[in-house]
Order: C-alpha cells, then sequence, then structure tokens
C-alpha cells in the first residue's frame, strides 16, 4: 500500500468544458479556477490555445489571477499547437498525440515510426524553448503496450517532465490499469499522469489503480464533468484515495459542496442525487434498519463523517422506516409516542410515502397525529 502525496491535475476547465453541449464562459471560468485553487488543487489545466479568440481570453485572464495553483495548457504534438501554447506563459504544457494503431493509421493516416520521431522533435522544441512538457499519449489503453513504453521512453529522453497515461475510451479496468502504470513505472523515471474516463464506470477505480501502481498525478473533474460518461471526478478521487488508502491529495474537502454548485449551475449539467460524496441524497437514510443502526452508532452504516466533506446526515421517513425512525421524528416536535402511537403514525407515514411519492414534511406529521387522536376521541364518546 502506498502511503504519500499524490498530485491532482484537474482538467474540469479543458476536458471537463469539452462535455457535449457544455460552454463555460469566461466568468464563469474564473469562479471555477479560483475555487479550485482555495481548495488546494495544486495543477489546473485551464484551456486549448489553439482554439484562439475567448478561449485565448479566458486563459490569459486565468493566468493574471495570480492563483497558488501551477497551470497548464493542452495542444496536440505539432509545433502550431506547442507555438501557441508556449505563448501563454503557464506552468505546463500538454502536448498530446495519438499511441494506438488504429487512431495513428485511421485518425492521423500516419504510422508509429511517425510518432517516434514526432515526439522526438517537438518535445525537444519545447525544452529548447523552456517549456515542461507533459506528453499526453491519447488512446494509450488501446496501444501495444511495448510501442506505448518506447514512446514513453522517447519522451523521457527528449526532455519531457511528465508521460499522460491516457484511456481515452474508458475500457481499462483497475487490474489492467495496475499492471500497465506498474510496467511503465519500472521503464520511466518521469513523472505519471493518470488521465481516465468513465464510460465503464471505472474512471475513480482505474484512477485509484493507477496511484497504487506509482503514477504521480492524477486527472480529475468536478463532478465527474467530461467527454461523453465523463472523467474521474475530484471528489471521488480524493475521498477514494483519503479513505481506502490513507493517500493524501493536500484538497480541502470542505469545498466540495460548494465548488461541485458551482459548476453543476455553470455547465447546466445538475448532479444526480445519488452521485457519491456531492449528490443530494448520498447522505440520507431511510431504511428502518439502517436508521435503528445509525442512531445507535453512526459507523454502523458510514463509512466516513458526512462532515468531512461539508454535508450532515439527514433521516427521512417513508415506506422502509421502522418504529425508531417515527419516534425520533416525532419528538424533535415534541411528541413523544407510545408503542401502539409508533406503530400507528409509521402505517401512516407508509401509506404517505406510497401515495405521494415523497417523504412527510413535519405539517404532514402533525396532521397525523392530529387525525389519529381526533378518531381516538371520537370512538370514546
Amino acid at each position: 500500500m502506498r502511503d504519500a502525496f499524490i498530485t491532482i491535475n484537474d482538467t474540469t476547465l479543458r476536458d471537463g468544458e469539452q462535455s457535449a453541449g457544455v460552454a463555460f464562459n469566461i466568468g464563469e471560468r474564473i469562479a471555477i479556477a479560483r475555487a479550485l485553487a482555495d481548495a488546494g488543487v495544486p495543477e489546473i489545466e485551464i484551456g486549448v490555445p489553439a482554439i484562439g479568440g475567448e478561449e485565448l481570453d479566458a486563459i490569459e485572464a486565468i493566468t493574471q489571477l495570480g492563483l497558488p495553483a501551477h497551470l497548464m495548457v493542452w495542444g496536440r504534438m505539432c509545433e502550431a499547437d506547442l507555438r501557441s501554447a508556449a505563448a501563454c506563459h503557464v506552468h505546463l504544457v500538454n502536448l498530446s498525440i495519438p499511441v494506438s494503431d488504429i487512431q495513428l493509421q485511421h485518425k492521423m493516416q500516419r504510422d508509429r515510426a511517425w510518432a517516434l520521431v514526432n515526439v522526438e522533435r517537438i518535445v525537444a522544441m519545447a525544452v529548447d524553448a523552456g517549456v515542461d512538457v507533459c506528453v499526453g499519449a491519447e488512446d494509450a489503453s488501446r496501444a501495444d503496450p511495448d510501442f506505448l513504453y518506447q514512446v514513453a521512453e522517447v519522451a523521457q529522453a527528449a526532455g519531457a517532465r511528465r508521460f499522460r497515461f491516457a484511456d481515452t475510451l474508458g475500457l481499462l479496468d483497475p487490474f489492467t490499469a495496475f499492471a500497465r502504470i506498474a510496467k511503465l513505472r519500472s521503464v520511466i523515471d518521469m513523472e505519471i499522469e493518470m488521465h481516465a474516463h468513465d464510460d465503464l464506470g471505472m474512471a475513480t477505480a482505474n484512477t485509484v489503480a493507477a496511484v497504487l501502481a506509482g503514477a504521480t498525478h492524477i486527472n480529475t473533474t468536478v463532478n465527474g464533468l467530461g467527454e461523453r460518461a465523463g472523467n474521474a471526478p475530484l471528489e471521488e478521487a480524493v475521498m477514494a484515495l483519503r479513505v481506502a488508502y490513507n493517500i493524501d491529495t493536500g484538497i480541502d474537502t470542505l469545498s466540495f459542496p460548494e465548488i461541485s454548485r458551482l459548476v453543476a449551475q455553470a455547465s447546466g449539467r445538475p448532479v444526480a442525487p445519488n452521485k457519491s460524496i456531492v449528490g443530494e441524497a448520498v447522505f440520507t437514510h431511510e431504511s428502518g434498519i439502517h436508521v435503528d443502526g445509525l442512531l445507535k452508532n453512526i459507523l454502523n452504516y458510514q463509512a466516513f463523517d458526512p462532515a468531512v466533506v461539508g454535508r450532515a446526515h439527514r433521516l427521512v421517513l417513508g415506506k422502509h422506516s421502522g418504529t425508531q425512525a417515527v419516534r425520533q421524528a416525532y419528538a424533535q416536535l415534541g411528541i413523544f409516542l407510545r408503542n401502539d402511537e409508533a406503530r400507528l403514525m409509521l402505517q401512516c407515514v407508509r401509506n404517505h410515502a406510497q401515495l405521494t411519492k415523497q417523504a412527510p414534511s413535519q405539517s404532514d406529521l402533525k396532521r397525523f397525529y392530529l387525525e389519529a387522536a381526533t378518531h381516538a376521541a371520537l370512538q370514546t364518546c
């Protein structure tokens, strides 16, 4: 088990914005960059200079903020993109090149030899220009492993600082991710960055596996924003490393609710209620067995204190509630139920949940009790 520090490189402003239909304006980009830096995110990928226009304006605006984070821009492995990236005066430049045969042949109409020559030439040019380079290995998970390692060795020899392993189509599983990164770690000495997509729902797991195998940096996006199914979510990666492996990222986890809301609003992509860490319902309990256990000791049914991520437990009443939860809910209203009353109110709660598909409000609970009391009084007349 690795007990170390891992560096987050958040790409919400680059890959996150590549989600279909998402377009941040300059104000939103600045707000997101500030929020990430304030939360302690040490590296932020802020855009693609080759797009030009407002993209360049936003990149310049962010570089002028003086944020306590290293800034990165993204480009293709070519002279034009290198020039536009170098002109941005950021700390790091990612230069991306396909490394799988399918993309080399059918996207670039090139071969492996071209890729190796291009990496060597463009990286050397960047280093000569004083640029710190991360070589982005696009579609690395579908590349021939031996060729991938050859690309990494050429990148290192040319002076690259970092090698980004991109699971571009989100096809890896954690076991394969671990094996690929472990082998890559044995081949090169430079920084290794994991870039995982979530097409099969394994982006966070693959990211964690990469860290355990020796990756030094990981790409994340807030709320898992990104192309198709998105990228490894910032909040998930940070908490998975912290809770499961005691690996520090230096991120202020109390900031998660606010950053999540900010990105959800700017992107127009609402967060699902059951989304881990930041979903509205993930610390909400209804099941009678779970509620009873939580009331006895919260560790019975909670892996970590929600206060760590700026949240709180919430108990709701519904079809699966038990009398213990009903007693507590009424006690908060100053009504202390007898056993028979608790059973009766529980039935009212369950009927309400099935009819309305909602948890009863405090006014509903009061109404149930008053109606039951009135009925009982009439029965005695």
